[in-house]
């Protein structure tokens, strides 16, 4: 959530922070590092290992796995709309933030690393239990963003923000692929067949870890609890905390409320902004959709295992890099308005795309018998020409997803007068979670209407082509030289 920044505050920011070409400090870089150790948690269990582990081999069917699963998701949606807007309405009034930020720290970390006992033959956590914690663990992660994202200027000056908030997104990719690139050398391709003569590898998964037990799979929530409490220490012993501001919680929360009803009333007042930010309720959730159960809808319709998984995960987390080119590439060519349409409509494309795809057909009417083709490579994943056709598709996904999300913020910034910006961010970010849970609603629904994964992949149509719509009625968001 976007935060005005009163005289006060800026009575205590360091001098730095009107020197545009000011270097970014210890206390900053510390305040990125805190984003970067936290995405691991995105990677290796929301999306790529332990939630398709929790559907294909805890549940024990992957379309009962990916309704319970989004079911599930849909409280944390609930949660987060009901309480981030508000939360982030609040900040200027809450004062310091690192002790509210130290107790979700301590909070997530062990729910974290809790999830390895979510064995496959239900003699640790129950089904129930582990997704309860991921839940919690859900709601805690916004209400850490919020906060931690309402330091960044305290850390970094407004000269420099712009460099600490690139570098937090440059080592929540690089702590990602990292953990990811560890998880496959150090647990999964050890002791493979295929991979004996690789010598470059251990000879057996590392800390003795048994596959038959799936110990690689649930090792990663571990790995991602480990990462996130050692590179959070740096921000709470170096980055800069807000000022105290003597005002109590209730007090600054209700204030909160009252702001909140302000910015939505501010920004109902531009037509084409607000269209705009309604149309990005839906594509916003249609896009999160597609990233958050791209893992489990994998796992059961392709029968990838954990290995092709990490290299899955792998591969779309280094290609994801280009969106952020591509999204500067159409704005300019563009105008980002043009460039946020095309952008849904190739991921529109993708996902129909990909319900046509399986490990016997390729794009629906294409059929393929693996017995009778040879493999198109001797490695022990990525075999076939389906798997090669699925993961083009995801490259393109993880391309025009992750463009959108820089188009979208550009063509706001089109549509609002400079001396609102504030509110209209606020809202922006508020569109972003008061429907976090229709994406996650819609996917249970097809799911158990239709007892397909694909009955359930195929309602974020309906999100991507409602905000498609939605944005031909926005006027503005050109090229420069067409406005």
């Amino acid at each position: 959530m976007s935060e005005a920044i009163s005289e006060e505050d800026l009575g205590v920011l360091p001098p730095s922070v009107y020197d545009s070409k000011a270097p970014l400090t210890l206390g900053a870089a510390c305040w990125s590092l805190f984003e970067g150790a936290r995405n691991p948690y995105v990677i290796l269990i929301t999306i790529y290992i332990f939630m398709p582990y929790v559907a294909q081999t805890v549940v024990g069917d992957a379309v009962r796995g990916q309704e319970v699963i989004s079911r599930w998701s849909q409280y944390s949606g609930w949660a987060v709309m009901a309480t981030a807007p508000f939360l982030g309405a609040s900040i200027d009034k809450l004062g310091r933030r690192k002790i509210w930020l130290a107790i979700l720290v301590l909070l997530m970390v062990p729910l974290t690393a809790s999830l390895y006992f979510s064995k496959a033959d239900h003699t640790g956590l129950s089904v129930t239990q582990t997704l309860m914690i991921t839940t919690a663990v859900g709601i805690l992660f916004t209400w850490s963003e919020v906060l931690h994202n309402s330091l960044l200027v305290r850390a970094a000056g407004l000269g420099a923000a712009h460099k600490a908030s690139g570098l937090a997104l440059a080592l929540g990719n690089f702590f990602g692929l990292a953990a990811l690139a560890f998880t496959a050398w150090a647990f999964a391709l050890p002791g493979l067949p295929e991979t004996a003569t690789w010598t470059w590898l251990p000879h057996a998964p590392l800390f003795g870890l048994q596959r038959s037990l799936h110990q690689p799979e649930r090792v990663v929530a571990l790995l991602a609890a480990g990462v996130f409490a050692l590179g959070s220490l740096p921000f709470f012993l170096f980055t800069p905390d807000a000022a105290a501001t003597g005002v109590p919680v209730l007090t600054a929360l209700r204030s909160g409320a009252s702001d909140l009803w302000s910015m939505v009333r501010t920004v109902g007042r531009y037509r084409n902004a607000a269209i705009f930010l309604a149309s990005r309720m839906f594509y916003v959730d249609g896009m999160t959709a597609i990233l958050i159960y791209a893992g489990v809808y994998a796992t059961g319709v392709m029968k990838w295992r954990a290995l092709e998984m990490l290299f899955y995960g792998i591969i779309l987390s280094i290609l994801a890099v280009l969106g952020g080119f591509v999204g500067r590439w159409l704005d300019n060519g563009l105008g980002p308005k043009r460039a946020v349409q095309l952008e849904i409509g190739m991921s529109l494309l993708g996902i129909i795309a990909l319900l046509g795809m399986g490990p016997d057909q390729i794009l629906y009417f294409w059929p393929w018998d693996s017995h009778a083709h040879a493999h198109l490579w001797a490695g022990p994943f990525f075999r076939t020409l389906p798997e090669w056709v699925f993961l083009a598709i995801g490259f393109s996904n993880a391309v025009f997803i992750t463009a959108h999300y820089a188009s979208s913020r550009t063509l706001l910034t089109r549509l609002t007068p400079p001396e609102q910006t504030g509110a209209f961010f606020g809202v922006y970010a508020l569109s972003g979670t008061a429907t976090s849970w229709l994406g996650p609603f819609l996917v249970n629904q097809g799911t158990r209407i239709f007892k397909t994964q694909q009955g359930g992949f195929a309602t974020v149509i309906v999100l991507l082509f409602l905000g498609f719509v939605g944005l031909m009625f926005v006027r503005g968001g050109d090229r420069p030289d067409e406005a």
